[in-house]
């Protein structure tokens, strides 16, 4: 089957990454992205997306690859004085960046929506797919910790190292996704999720009023963000033993999606313990680490080719 309309679940690098990957294989009208929005949250006056914003520079070729997160050659000025004025700067904002965080913010001010602000950044960066924000209005991720109480995730993670051992996600604010999210799915011919953090990446979309029943409606597959019981990046490792009373692996990645996927991709050498673990499940493998612009295309022509396979 030759593959029309697909929605792309994403959150964190791993999901930007694999996304621009599928951008380079798709024509820009075949691809959205829904993007979550669990991570957003208000710092120095400003609204800062964490998840759209990597996956807009990602997409635009101007992050930074080393990091993982802001833009290249990017500086820190701002920040600085900041700091001299006493501010708190535990959040690293850079002075391109920061022109990102100012032009939304000042467009919600307005009374813009989070979606027509991310088309217009989006549009304005020459990015092609479409991004869409899960949803329009703030959604938190709250981490619920064993020593320092409920954090908000980017206290937890960046303030923080995520350091404190977790006992729980929560999710705080809306429920709705938007309109253009819920039409995105209805046309989409396949559901990718990419290799992001099923707690903190794609729940907080999942979760959303009509988002899994949708999904749930097309064929979906996934790729693990778990290599040989190892995160890629970030701290899934340490959450999944935590949350789900197992050791980490794809086949912990499959159970916690259930019954909502026709096939996941895995890492060489993952198959056979998921395909054990899951034997109703279609696995295929694949070089799932991503060090470079050619691995992620390598990767997106394999999960494309596998999502045609399980296409009716």
């Amino acid at each position: 089957m030759t593959l029309g309309a697909i929605a792309y679940l994403s959150g964190g690098v791993g999901g930007a990454r694999l996304l621009d990957g599928l951008a380079a294989e798709l024509e820009p009208s075949q691809l959205t992205a829904i993007v979550n929005v669990g991570d957003d949250f208000d710092h120095l006056g400003l609204r800062i997306c964490p998840d759209l914003d990597t996956v807009m520079y990602t997409l635009a070729g101007v992050a930074d690859e080393a990091r993982g997160w802001g833009l290249s050659t990017e500086s820190f000025r701002a920040l600085e004085m900041l700091g001299s004025y006493g501010a708190d700067t535990w959040f690293q904002l850079g002075d391109r960046d920061l022109a990102t965080h100012l032009m939304r913010s000042n467009a919600l001010a307005r009374g813009q929506r989070l979606t027509e602000v991310t088309a217009y950044l989006a549009k304005a960066l020459g990015v092609g797919p479409r991004l869409l924000p899960a949803s329009d209005a703030p959604l938190r991720t709250r981490i619920a910790t064993r020593d320092a109480g409920v954090l908000d995730f980017q206290d937890w993670l960046v303030r923080r190292r995520a350091a404190p051992e977790v006992e729980a996600v929560r999710f705080e604010g809306s429920t709705r996704a938007t309109e253009e999210v819920l039409a995105a799915l209805e046309q989409a011919d396949v559901v990718i999720v990419g290799p992001s953090n099923p707690y903190v990446s794609i729940d907080p979309i999942l979760r959303l009023e009509g988002v899994r029943q949708r999904v749930q409606a097309r064929p979906v597959v996934a790729v693990s963000p778990i290599v040989d019981g190892r995160a890629v990046k970030g701290p899934l490792a340490r959450m999944i033993p935590a949350l789900a009373g197992r050791p980490a692996s794809a086949g912990a990645i499959a159970s916690h999606y259930g019954g909502l996927l026709a096939g996941m991709v895995v890492e060489h050498g993952d198959e056979r313990e998921t395909s054990r673990q899951h034997p109703d499940l279609a696995v295929r493998g694949a070089t799932t680490v991503m060090k470079s612009r050619g691995d992620r295309g390598a990767l997106a022509r394999a999960v494309l080719a596998f999502a045609a396979e399980l296409s009716p």
